[in-house]
């Protein structure tokens, strides 16, 4: 019953969270300038037809009544009609998933192979010069940003050594080899800036840990260094890693939306980009909102993952 009840307030918090964060979007949204209806019809419109165009997109009603409408039709699954498309929503969204969704998970997963290997080797040998490259590494790659890594990786690697293409994405009707391939570079682009937040904090995580009594007690009863690293140091020093992977999600999709342009990736951050300089509000809203969804649905999985990885947690919860 008391388990119940947390996950019961969980969820009311998730879903205040995500009402609160919805409004938010409609008024932003909203409150930016352009007219869709002048966009779709240039600027040669005749007033009356303005007039016709927006009454039958909607926009002609109150804010308030948009806003439960759009607000009413996400709670149903029908997310509307793009303006510029004229193509279900949910249909473009689900389409563009198919690029991000792979573009994502595989940065992720290059990101925690670099950083991992390369913050606990340098904080198992402080001072070395591993640990001068991974400080090195950690500064550059947070300095320098994802769209610029990836024009270096267009100009170094696609172009250069032409081991990849410069863009595009072939579909996966191509095949999963070919169409991951077109993925490895902006992938790459958009791991390097978060490999290199995670591999300071595991090097500072790792260190910390490696100085406490228990590993001390440990080495003392005959465990080696590095035996005393993997068994006791390193489950221990994941827990901040975990968490600021989390708090990364938000970046990592912020900066899908720049990769993708550069890359020419028809992606969802592509789709978001395009959609607000034409003006396409109804896409515009379901986009950002579904990245909050993603960016609560991804902290919520990181605060339970805290349970796994540190039992002493999971009577707190």
């Amino acid at each position: 019953m008391r388990r119940l009840k947390r996950i019961g307030r969980r969820l009311g918090g998730l879903a205040a969270v995500l009402t609160l964060a919805s409004v938010v979007i409609f008024a932003l949204i909203e409150a930016a300038p352009g007219d869709p209806a002048l966009i779709m019809l240039g600027t040669g419109a005749q007033p009356d037809t303005l007039a016709a165009l927006r009454a039958e997109l909607g926009l002609d009603r109150p804010l308030a009544l948009r806003y439960l409408d759009w607000i009413g039709g996400v709670l149903r699954g029908d997310l509307g009609m793009s303006y510029t498309y004229g193509t279900p929503v949910a249909e473009l969204i689900v389409q563009r998933l198919a690029v991000t969704l792979p573009l994502t998970a595989l940065a992720t997963a290059l990101a925690v192979a670099i950083s991992l290997p390369l913050g606990t080797w340098a904080a198992h040998r402080p001072g070395g010069g591993v640990d001068g490259l991974a400080t090195v590494f950690a500064q550059a790659g947070i300095a320098v940003p994802n769209f610029w890594i990836g024009l270096l990786l267009i100009l170094g690697v696609a172009l250069g050594l032409g081991a990849f293409p410069t863009g595009g994405f072939p579909g996966w009707d191509a095949g999963a080899g070919t169409a991951i391939h077109a993925l490895v570079l902006p992938a790459l682009a958009l791991a390097i800036p978060q490999a290199a937040v995670l591999t300071r904090v595991t090097r500072a995580a790792v260190i910390e840990i490696a100085s406490e009594d228990f590993i001390r007690t440990a080495r003392a009863k005959g465990l080696t260094r590095g035996q005393a690293l993997w068994r006791h140091t390193m489950p221990n020093a994941l827990l901040p890693v975990v968490t600021m992977l989390g708090l990364q999600i938000p970046f990592l999709i912020s900066g899908a939306v720049l990769v993708e342009t550069v890359f020419n990736l028809p992606g969802i951050g592509t789709l978001a980009y395009n959609a607000l300089a034409q003006r396409d509000l109804i896409v515009v809203q379901n986009v950002v909102l579904f990245f909050a969804v993603i960016v609560l649905a991804s902290n919520a999985a990181v605060d339970a993952l805290y349970a796994v990885l540190d039992p002493r947690l999971r009577g707190r919860r």
